[in-house]
């Protein structure tokens, strides 16, 4: 029981919060009709731990119902739920004191349908896709090295905090240009579609980043929104889609260029991871430089193939070749001319010993001389070719002398 306090004019008897929270267990246990109760609704965050426990919430248009389920009583069904998933469940209501949850134990747990929410998603996937707005044929190829990468998000949300250190770690190089929205609730999504229309509207961002951490079916409704759907497929620039977890499928997802099972993963589809590049990089730099040794190896193979052949048709090799047959030839001719000369001289030889046979010179060194007359140098060979007073020039063996005619013939002197 509370301990009772007085404040003077009244008294209060306040409870501790574990009393209260016990009190309320209490009342709602030995409540008759809470004990055996049937609950109809839309399982939603449907999630089994490991030690075999199932949690998952129990919803209609106007509430939610927190629901557990004990491992004994899990393996008595025949499939576990899905999210979205209509079913019955029995159970009793009790209150989980440590956080405050009023929660329903179930025991027996019966599929009823599909849920009006999964219903919705399925009709408005069904005629979007019809429109041909999911086609293949639609999607634009993603930038392979993004300069300015757009995203649209919450600036509160994990989400982009975890987007941001992929970028960072993975390919800094890029810049980041955020697009702030509400990523839940009913403001939602006209918010993204004008964030997704402003980044479209600049004409610097390569690839946008469409962001959103995990939540039930109505926390990412937002993102099923047919106006949300119909502005991811009109962006002309590529869209990444990276909401929920790796089970949850958007409206958005099928409309975005590339789907991404989390808000990282868009991160790392976006953009080149810097150490595969690095890599890729170091295998190139070497396969190039292999391709140029061989190339070298190549040209120069064929630079001595055609040194050869340039040593073969060269002119040095004939013109070496006609300066030795040069060099023969002037042998030759000097062998020819000298005995042509030695021929000549012989001959010359000859010729100067016959005219020294007939050369008056000789008969000069016996003792005879030659007289020639001084005015016009003919040889006197007659008494009869001078006269008195002429000028003549004797020659004898070792020089000549001058003399004059005197008286005739008979008396003449030198």
């Amino acid at each position: 029981m509370p301990e009772q306090l007085s404040f003077g004019f009244f008294e209060r008897i306040p409870y501790t919060v574990s009393q209260l929270m016990a009190h309320i267990r209490t009342t709602v246990e030995r409540d008759p009709e809470l004990t055996d109760v049937w609950v109809e609704g839309e399982v939603s965050n449907f999630r089994q731990v490991a030690s075999g426990h199932c949690y998952f919430t129990l919803k209609d248009a106007g509430a939610e119902l927190r629901c557990v389920m004990w491992r004994d009583r899990v393996r008595l069904l025949r499939a576990l739920p899905a999210n979205g998933d209509s079913v019955l469940a029995h159970g009793k209501i009790s209150v989980y004191e440590q956080r405050g949850d009023l929660q329903l134990y179930v025991d027996v747990l019966e599929p009823v349908g599909v849920g009006w929410l999964y219903q919705e998603y399925e009709r408005l996937k069904a005629r979007l896709e019809a429109e041909g707005l999911f086609a293949p044929e639609r999607k634009k190829p993603l930038p392979r090295f993004p300069r300015r990468i757009g995203i649209v998000t919450s600036p509160d949300a994990a989400a982009l905090r975890d987007i941001l250190n992929i970028l960072s770690r993975r390919y800094p190089l890029a810049e980041v240009i955020l697009a702030p929205t509400l990523v839940q609730g009913e403001d939602a999504p006209p918010q993204i579609v004008a964030a997704i229309r402003a980044l479209n509207a600049r004409d610097d961002v390569d690839v946008i980043l469409l962001a959103r951490g995990g939540g039930s079916l109505e926390e990412l409704w937002a993102f099923n929104d047919e106006r949300v759907a119909r502005a991811v497929a009109a962006s002309r620039i590529p869209i990444v889609c990276g909401v929920g977890h790796e089970t949850d499928f958007s409206l958005a997802d099928f409309a975005a260029d590339r789907r991404a099972p989390t808000p990282s993963a868009a991160a790392e589809i976006a953009t080149p991871d810097r150490t595969e590049l690095h890599r890729q990089v170091q295998t190139l730099r070497v396969r190039l430089a292999a391709a140029m040794e061989a190339e070298l190896d190549r040209r120069r193979a064929r630079l001595q193939v055609q040194i050869r052949a340039l040593h073969h048709l060269s002119p040095v090799a004939r013109l070496l070749q006609a300066r030795q047959r040069l060099d023969e030839l002037i042998v030759r001719a000097d062998r020819a001319l000298g005995r042509m000369v030695s021929l000549r001289r012989e001959r010359l030889a000859g010729l100067v010993g016959r005219l020294e046979g007939v050369s008056p010179l000789a008969t000069l060194e016996r003792g005879y001389a030659i007289v020639r007359r001084a005015a016009d140098g003919r040889v006197v060979s007659s008494v009869g070719d001078v006269a008195a007073g002429d000028l003549l020039r004797v020659q004898v063996r070792d020089g000549e002398f001058g003399a004059v005619v005197e008286k005739d013939a008979d008396e003449c002197r030198f």
